[in-house]
């Protein structure tokens, strides 16, 4: 199981631990066995931890999966969850892209600075002149050098 899902065996048992995954039945030497279901299980538990999902949080959405009085009570429940992490990706994204953009400011910026003639010294970045006519203000993560 571990060389199929790529997680190490303390991964798997923490999973066990969790409520998140059950061995099929053990053999005789006492190892776990795992059937396809509970590869597909460790899969579903790499993605959401992928986006944002922790293990205590896995565990709640299973629990109350499984407490559900009905299916469509269930999914109900999955809708709103999957939802609320949704919202959390799009503000992560738009905050992604935000740094994506000052740091291509950024990158402008300091392209200038390779034609700095003459050389100056590090103090006189403060008043250069060259950056006034293309930028209004200097980009975030350049203000915090000065």
């Amino acid at each position: 199981m571990a060389k199929r899902t790529g997680k190490s065996i303390r991964a798997l048992h923490l999973y066990e631990e969790l409520g998140l995954l059950e061995p099929k039945q053990r053999s005789k030497g006492g190892f776990r066995l795992y059937s396809e279901e509970a590869v597909q299980r460790v899969f579903w538990i790499t993605r959401l931890q992928e986006i944002g999902f922790s293990l205590p949080e896995i565990r709640d959405l299973l629990s109350n999966w499984k407490a559900s009085a009905s299916a469509p009570q269930a999914m109900q429940r999955v809708r709103e969850v999957y939802h609320r992490k949704l919202e959390e990706a799009r503000l992560q994204l738009a905050k992604l892209r935000s740094l994506v953009r000052e740091l291509e400011e950024s990158l402008a910026y300091l392209e200038t600075c390779m034609n700095c003639e003459p050389e100056r010294v590090v103090s006189d970045c403060l008043a250069c002149e060259r950056h006034s006519c293309e930028f209004e203000e200097r980009p975030a993560f350049i203000v915090g050098l000065h």
